[in-house]
């Protein structure tokens, strides 16, 4: 199943969620309606009026159930920061120097790179001593990864890394928006237990007091109400489970698979799992809002349930390693009971990690963070030379389309080694809050020395000379930097950037859009980019929770597929001819048999800005043939320079088709 399928997969969860929420909500219904006829003895009305009686109370009923539900829908609009927030996550700085925490950083980044989406906040869970993790958020832009305390603690690299790729799994599957929307809906339908547990009280009351003043006065209707309500409420956490269990089992499978398939190896995520089930504190969580986010963590929430939200841990670790005996977890219990396992000292032991890391001793000067991050990152195998600019790689477009989202079994080890040949000064200033700005905005400048200046004068105008200089003395200080930095680069300033207020970022929007538009034509590559950026920026500044985005076809989106096509069989080549019958290429792979005239958009790139939203709300498959077209265009002869490759991976990015490196990671 490759990406696009899974999308199609997570439409059609979205269909099943919304049936289960409407079952659950019937369900209800019934049973208010039942409670409140007997408790206001409606049973005596006439028809019409029990008829008027029941329209009534459904309609509050669903009122209550829908507005609870978008109340907490709306929220949750801050994204998967918000979530682990609620559950008591403290942020972990992109700059931090802690060794356990900066562990935890690098292997996030690798992960992100590995994957091809943006670095995600990262938190940690620091009264949380069980083994667990989450991702949350709307979109791969505004994802926010939590592990506990545990975790850091018990888990070595490899673990951590295994548990860290499951949760990636869910960002690139698009399992965090339907996790999200089942946040909201599951706080609707359990929402009538709060209403009721009041009424409850007040008729208690109430009825108290009535029986004191007459000692033949009945029962409180409100007493009965809230009774009522409260069964329905438990009537909602049953179809609750239900849900959760519905739509989480069988992707936790897909997850752990593609775990090892990012990182080559199982032992990793096995490892967590046993440790879970060896581990006295398990994967149970003491927040008393586990259950709202049972269905997106790593493990189990609590150590009972009716309906669990996961599949037994022996199966899930049996399904990794065929020859797994469940007995082994009784073992290792006993073993763990007497002296707990340590994740730094495995690590040392399993070479992963240096005994000694990189500290300060009194009167020195504190290490640098790359030195940091490398004393915590682990023992890696020297990285490879990258490859020339100009080296040429055979890519079919059914290549590329098995790779979005589908990282190669090697794909972690070289977004790893590409992270260790980023010049170490540009490393710091790119998870440096106060530098990230300015590098960002250099590496968005255009290496053409006149459009450069022309970007740089725009940014002085706009947004103040002290920016614009300190953009282009990043810009300078990049020169030279090889194609395949440059996105990673990019990405990595990401976490700082999101880690301020909303004006600030607005700001960075608007500077982002000067550079686009600044006079002078910037080159697509460099376009592409930039405007990758700043929807990346805008998306974590507003979080997109509509249900549906993808409805688009490809009929609807024929003029903007046909700009991007055009668009790039342009810049991609010189002779009239040869961009002709590269365009026809792309349209052929598109709308087989049907025949384009190639027009070139007269404003070159930024005939794109209006393309873009269209072409990114196509549907699955729509989009699964679009991003082959661009494939075919870009190398109409099966062949393409890393340059070229690099612009295929940030296309992908802004249409959210997550394209990890490739060049150097099985290809080329």
């Amino acid at each position: 199943m490759n990406f696009f399928e899974r999308q199609r997969q997570v439409r059609r969860l979205s269909t099943r969620l919304v049936l289960l929420f409407v079952l659950a909500v019937i369900g209800i219904v019934v049973v208010v309606n039942v409670a409140a006829i007997f408790a206001f003895n409606a049973t005596a009305a006439d028809p019409g009026q029990l008829a008027g009686f029941v329209v009534m109370v459904t309609v509050a009923t669903v009122a209550a159930i829908g507005l609870a539900a978008l109340v907490r829908t709306l929220a949750l609009r801050g994204g998967g920061g918000k979530v682990a927030r609620e559950l008591g996550g403290v942020p972990v700085p992109p700059d931090t120097t802690d060794p356990e925490l900066r562990r935890l950083r690098n292997v996030v980044e690798e992960m992100a790179l590995a994957s091809g989406v943006p670095v995600p906040e990262v938190y940690i869970l620091p009264e949380e001593t069980a083994i667990n993790a989450f991702a949350a958020g709307w979109g791969p832009s505004d994802a926010a990864v939590a592990v506990t305390r545990g975790a850091l603690q018990r888990l070595n690299r490899d673990e951590l890394q295994g548990v860290i790729a499951h949760e990636f799994a869910h960002v690139v599957n698009g399992d965090m928006r339907l996790n999200i929307r089942l946040m909201g809906l599951l706080f609707g339908i359990l929402f009538l237990t709060v209403i009721g547990r009041g009424l409850s009280r007040s008729g208690l009351i109430s009825g108290g007091n009535r029986q004191r003043g007459n000692s033949g006065g009945g029962v409180n209707p409100l007493l009965l109400v809230g009774l009522a309500l409260l069964v329905a409420g438990y009537v909602g956490v049953l179809a609750g489970r239900l849900i959760q269990a519905s739509v989480s089992r069988q992707r936790e499978y897909l997850a752990d698979a593609s775990a090892v398939q990012y990182t080559r190896q199982t032992r990793g995520i096995a490892g967590a799992l046993k440790k879970i089930g060896g581990l006295s504190d398990g994967s149970e969580l003491k927040s008393p809002k586990r259950d709202e986010v049972g269905h997106m963590l790593f493990g189990e929430a609590a150590r009972t349930s009716w309906f669990a939200t996961h599949p037994p841990l022996a199966d899930r670790i049996r399904a990794l390693e065929p020859s797994f005996d469940p007995a082994e977890l009784q073992r290792l219990s006993q073993q763990w009971a007497a002296a707990p396992p340590s994740g730094r000292q495995e690590d040392v032991a399993l070479g992963l990690a240096p005994a000694t890391p990189a500290q300060p001793t009194p009167g020195q000067t504190p290490p640098d963070q790359t030195a940091v991050a490398q004393a915590a990152g682990g023992v890696r195998p020297e990285a490879s030379p990258l490859p020339v600019p100009g080296t040429r790689v055979r890519l079919a477009p059914t290549e590329v389309l098995g790779r979005v989202a589908a990282p190669t079994e090697n794909a972690y080890q070289h977004a790893a080694a590409l992270l260790d040949q980023i010049p170490a000064p540009l490393l710091d200033r790119a998870r440096n809050r106060d530098t990230a700005v300015p590098l960002l905005l250099g590496l968005l400048l255009s290496a053409e020395p006149q459009v450069r200046q022309h970007q740089h004068a725009a940014l002085a105008r706009q947004h103040g000379r002290e920016l614009a200089d300190a953009a282009l003395g990043q810009a300078q200080a990049l020169t030279g930097l090889h194609p395949m930095l440059v996105l990673p680069l990019a990405e990595l300033t990401f976490p700082a950037l999101r880690d301020r207020p909303a004006a600030e970022l607005e700001s960075i929007v608007a500077a982002v859009f000067t550079l686009i538009h600044a006079d002078g034509a910037i080159n697509v590559s460099e376009y592409c980019l930039s405007r990758l950026m700043l929807a990346e920026i805008q998306e974590s500044l507003r979080p997109d929770s509509r249900w549906r985005t993808d409805r688009r076809t490809l009929t609807d989106a024929r003029s903007a597929a046909g700009f991007l096509l055009a668009t790039l069989a342009q810049v991609g080549h010189t002779e009239p001819a040869d961009a002709q019958r590269a365009f026809q290429a792309g349209v052929d792979l598109l709308l087989p048999g049907t025949t384009w005239a190639y027009a070139p958009p007269e404003n070159g790139v930024l005939a794109l800005e209006t393309a873009w939203p269209v072409l990114d709300g196509l549907r699955p498959a729509d989009k699964e043939r679009l991003v082959a077209a661009v494939v075919a265009v870009i190398s109409h002869d099966q062949m393409m320079t890393v340059a070229e490759i690099e612009l295929l991976r940030t296309i992908c990015g802004l249409l959210h088709c997550p394209l990890p490196p490739m060049v150097g990671a099985g290809i080329g």
